[in-house]
């Protein structure tokens, strides 16, 4: 993982501990004073949101207590490692994307985060800037070039 990625995930955690638990203890207090719990939607959600909290809670405890943090200012080379920023172009449809190579828990297509575990960052690893890959689609194969290999 890398250490924005660790960042995000620390930040996520003491938002939740912080902000998010005492929200809900404070709702589950208000819907209880509303009297009969049985038929009270107020305090299931309550308890709903209680539930999925707790449970992203100790999700990201895990986490972030496991995570090994890789610096990719530290990596050099031409091939395609981990923490990698890769520009490559899609042979058929000429359009171009960079995508930097991190840990499955920081991955965001939209940011240009490419999971690890992704099919697309394991036709990369160990690849060199020219070579072509095959990359298994819903559509069929997509066949990219990598334009160019860059870390930090």
């Amino acid at each position: 993982m890398t250490g924005a990625g660790l960042q995000r995930l620390e930040e996520e955690l003491r938002k939740l501990k912080s902000e998010e638990r005492p929200a809900i203890i404070r709702a589950i207090a208000e819907a209880r004073s509303h009297g009969d719990l049985s038929e009270n939607a107020e305090y299931h959600a309550a308890r709903e949101r209680q539930s999925f909290t707790e449970g992203r809670i100790l999700e990201l405890e895990e986490i972030v207590s496991s995570a090994e943090v890789i610096d990719p200012a530290t990596l050099s080379g031409d091939q395609v490692k981990f923490g990698a920023r890769v520009h490559l172009v899609d042979e058929e449809t000429d359009k171009e994307a960079t995508y930097q190579i991190v840990g499955v828990y920081e991955a965001d297509i939209k940011q240009g985060l490419l999971s690890v575990s992704s099919p697309l960052a394991k036709s990369l690893i160990g690849k060199s800037v020219g070579d072509t890959v095959s990359v298994p689609a819903p559509g069929g194969d997509r066949t990219y070039e990598i334009l160019a290999v860059t870390y930090g």
